[in-house]
């Protein structure tokens, strides 16, 4: 078998196996069969969502890499499940963002990717995408200090093959609105909540994006409003309306400033009321890291900035470096046609197979 068919049966493997957010046992299961047959690999942690392949026999002059990687998903909702092979492609819910990433991962693994350059642990994990609260990583992170031993992590998050570094803080708020409620013959009796919410949240619809320039890459800052719901009736003026605000803050910025830069553009209208329920902190730029030039130079691959969030800022918490780097490409994440195409697993895993290799070194 071409390692190309290789990589695609098994992402089709996994794709074919549902794993929405608080329901990827099964697949962390399968993982966890496959990583326990390669070779050089123990089993040191199997807990809450989370499943750690140490290197057997750490060697303490070498360098460790962790290759890491989500096993959740995004809700199936209208996406293509279970998944297909088309042309050259693999198609269905978490093809691309990152079942394919994980049957690199995987496949890496089975081919004994440890080398003399570094040693190599592989991390599963779950819950990825849902709010940083429920983290099954940071847990992790916690209670096993040989992860925290890595060099370098790299998350083979969908990149399109591209080097990306540092990623975006993401804040999620809920903000209500009081009015009174009134007879809408009647208007002027009551205080429409829907009105004000106009005034409040329309500023943010509207603020433009804000570019923040860090080591020649330009993140860029973004808010949306991504729920709204308000109103009881088609003749009464609403009393309540509720909103959901999205922050997605550029790493110059702390999780403490980000919060304060919200409350600051809501205003201090007293019928205005905001709850975070969800900041998780952006992730550094580390492209000061030699291991992270070496994979850049093994692959000669392009250096971005990454727009989304992702577990590099986990990492960051415990001092670990990590970048972004995965076959999937990012414009397929959550789309209901997901895809990862065929070539781009392979291009993937031989550009890891190579700096695990010691390709990069100068």
């Amino acid at each position: 078998m071409s390692l190309g068919e290789h990589l695609a049966t098994t992402t089709l493997s996994l794709v074919d196996v549902a794993s929405e957010s608080r329901h990827e046992g099964p697949v962390l299961d399968l993982l966890a069969e496959r990583l326990a047959s390669a070779p050089g690999l123990r089993l040191e942690d199997a807990g809450d969502a989370v499943r750690w392949f140490a290197p057997a026999g750490r060697r303490r002059d070498v360098p460790m890499v962790v290759l890491a990687g989500h096993a959740d998903t995004v809700p199936v909702g209208g996406a293509v499940f279970p998944g297909r092979r088309e042309g050259d492609a693999v198609i269905g819910r978490g093809a691309a963002d990152m079942k394919g990433g994980l049957a690199v991962l995987v496949a890496l693994a089975e081919a004994g990717a440890s080398s003399a350059a570094f040693d190599v642990g592989y991390l599963v994990i779950g819950r990825e995408e849902l709010p940083i609260v429920d983290s099954a990583l940071l847990p992790l992170l916690d209670r096993s200090p040989s992860v925290r031993e890595a060099s370098l992590a790299i998350v083979l998050e969908p990149t399109a093959n591209a080097l990306e570094v540092g990623c975006n803080g993401n804040l999620t708020a809920h903000v209500w609105i009081e009015g009174v409620a009134a007879h809408s013959a009647r208007p002027w009796l009551g205080d429409n909540a829907i009105t004000t919410a106009l005034e409040v949240l329309g500023p943010l619809t509207r603020r433009p994006p804000r570019n923040v320039e860090l080591e020649g890459l330009v993140f860029r800052e973004v808010v949306s409003v991504t729920r709204i719901e308000g109103g009881t009736a088609d003749n009464v003026v609403p009393d309540r309306v509720s909103a959901t605000v999205n922050l997605r803050y550029a790493p110059d910025r702390s999780p403490a400033e980000a919060e304060a830069d919200l409350r600051s553009a809501l205003g201090d209208d007293r019928r205005v009321h905001l709850e975070i329920v969800g900041n998780a902190p952006p992730g550094p730029v580390v492209l000061a890291n030699p291991f992270v030039e070496r994979l850049r130079a093994a692959g000669e691959l392009a250096v971005a900035p990454k727009q989304a969030w992702t577990p590099v800022a986990e990492f960051a918490t415990v001092g670990v470096d990590a970048v972004n780097f995965g076959p999937g490409d990012p414009r397929y994440a959550h789309h209901d046609e997901e895809r990862v195409e065929i070539g781009a697993l392979v291009r993937a895993y031989e550009v890891l197979r190579a700096f695990l290799a010691g390709a990069g070194r100068t």
